[in-house]
């Protein structure tokens, strides 16, 4: 079982996120806050394996919290959640220790396959960011890759539009483990099918 905080100053979306989640077998919502304060309490009382934050809070912004939760509680991991796309907000947040960066704008199903990603120890961010503006240092600590050399190389044939069964032929093998590689890319990555793999290599124009 996942368990997710949720830290949004908006209370509508608040209630979105909450009502796409609460039908999920494998994720609790154990708590939800309007401000970065009340964020940090229900982290210190419930810790969280995931907390999913706004960068622009009251009291405590999104930057300052995730900095002193990932002080006293390393393993948690965080996603923020946020309207903000600017080149500075995103390395302050990664530079804090955030595992995935969503704007508000992305699809809410994308929340839900972000947790499940950095719950499994993965990064995930959104595809409309563009990281290379990061320094070397940190763009390869983020951006490792959590694929195998046979998964990367099955991820760039499925980019270019090739059928499982002409993935087998090219890389001489059967269809069966050609299927079993994209199951374990799926699980992997956080992605629910066949169709948002493919999304994930054409979006993020994935670094063979």
């Amino acid at each position: 079982m996942i368990t997710v905080a949720i830290a949004e100053d908006h209370q509508s979306l608040v209630d979105g996120i909450n009502l796409l989640l609460k039908y999920e077998d494998d994720i609790s919502i154990v708590g939800m806050a309007n401000d970065g304060e009340a964020l940090l309490d229900i982290v210190r009382k419930k810790q969280p394996q995931v907390v999913l934050t706004d960068i622009k809070m009251p009291k405590i912004d999104g930057i300052a919290v995730a900095k002193l939760i990932k002080k006293e509680f390393p393993q948690t991991r965080i996603i923020a959640f946020t309207m903000f796309n600017q080149e500075e907000a995103i390395a302050q947040m990664v530079d804090a220790g955030a595992s995935g960066y969503l704007l508000k704008n992305s699809p809410l199903e994308e929340v839900l396959n972000a947790i499940k990603a950095v719950a499994q120890g993965n990064t995930f961010f959104d595809s409309a960011i563009d990281l290379s503006f990061m320094d070397t240092d940190a763009a390869t600590t983020e951006k490792k890759p959590i694929l195998s050399k046979s998964e990367r190389e099955i991820l760039r044939y499925i980019g270019q539009g090739k059928s499982t069964s002409e993935i087998a032929a090219l890389r001489f093998t059967a269809v069966s483990t050609v299927e079993k590689h994209r199951k374990n890319m799926i699980h992997k990555l956080g992605l629910s099918g066949k169709g948002e793999l493919l999304r994930y290599a054409l979006d993020r124009k994935y670094d063979f």
